[in-house]
């Protein structure tokens, strides 16, 4: 998508999360889709390491709408992207760093972990994140939230997540404010800042939101991310939805529980809330033939607002592409 149509397209979710559910423009948004977003989930992260330079890189080449930096923060407080509260999946740190991990208990074993934030940026830095995935990403690094936002400037809308703040916060750093800091920083605070570079923030943590929104104030966009059980019964209820429409803008649901609960977009719908559903993968598309079928039912079928995937590329545009 180019610049003109990522920016008329994030114009009219916006108009979408305003509308009455009821409204004529809000029914031919959900029957033409011009809305839908295109989040690329950790970067293409199908092709490139999840989180490097170069999956967010590869992402907008792909026509990304968004990309998505998941935060951590390093023990100096510096917001960096990154999935996982430890660097030992995706980095070489056990190697360059043996003795600097923590032992837990993990299923009745003693197991080593190496957490994002015993480390400084500077050692961060150190790290190859690039080669677990393939050796032609040797020597890619784990980006600073800054870097992120940096390379996505005026090129795609950037779809951060708070990642376990609550453990930050027991750590001592308040992420929420580090995150609106590093926005301002930018001059990407404000709802609408700057159009072709816009943001939602987004958290499976409704404390986390609840900060953003009433104690710090922001009037960005936010999205609640729902994952499974008994609390997404309570969540994706009518009551569950109005709660949400509180403190967020849309939710983030697993696509299961979309498939698990009928009538589940067009109650968020009817709340006023967006639905952009994670996560599609090549290979991994369920009953569906492929990733794009499965892709277009979400969006023309089901008729949700945008959807993370970890194949951009892939992203069905319109109702003749989905059907082909």
């Amino acid at each position: 998508m180019n610049q003109l149509g990522r920016t008329v397209s994030y114009a009219a979710l916006a108009l979408c999360v305003a509308c009455s559910p009821e409204s004529e423009e809000t029914a031919d948004m959900s029957l033409e889709s011009p809305a839908a977003l295109l989040v690329a989930h950790r970067g293409a992260s199908g092709y490139a390491p999840e989180h490097t330079m170069e999956a967010y890189r590869l992402a907008m080449e792909q026509g990304a709408d968004f990309i998505e930096p998941d935060l951590q923060i390093t023990s100096d407080g510096v917001l960096i992207s990154l999935h996982d509260l430890t660097l030992d999946r995706t980095t070489n740190v056990a190697d360059v760093f043996p003795d600097r991990f923590r032992e837990e208990q993990f299923r009745g074993e003693t197991v080593r972990r190496w957490y994002a934030n015993d480390f400084t940026l500077e050692e961060v830095r150190e790290l190859d994140a690039g080669s677990w995935f393939d050796e032609r990403f040797a020597g890619a690094r784990v980006p600073t939230f800054s870097e992120v936002i940096e390379l996505a400037r005026g090129q795609a809308g950037i779809f951060p997540e708070t990642k376990a703040p609550e453990v930050y916060g027991d750590r001592g750093f308040d992420m929420e404010r580090l995150v609106l800091e590093e926005l301002e920083e930018h001059g990407l605070h404000r709802e609408n800042a700057d159009p072709a570079t816009p943001v939602i923030i987004q958290s499976f943590s409704a404390e986390s939101l609840q900060i953003l929104r009433h104690e710090l104030g922001t009037e960005l966009t936010l999205t609640f991310l729902i994952s499974g059980g008994q609390e997404a019964e309570a969540w994706l209820s009518a009551e569950g939805l109005a709660e949400i429409h509180e403190f967020a803008s849309g939710i983030g649901p697993s696509k299961g529980l979309l498939l698990e609960h009928a009538g589940a977009v067009d109650r968020a719908h009817q709340a006023g809330l967006t639905v952009i559903p994670y996560t599609f993968r090549a290979g991994s598309s369920g009953d569906f033939p492929t990733v794009e079928d499965e892709m277009a039912h979400f969006i023309f079928d089901l008729g949700v607002d945008g959807l993370f995937t970890n194949n951009p590329d892939l992203f069905p545009r319109t109702p003749r592409e989905a059907g082909s």
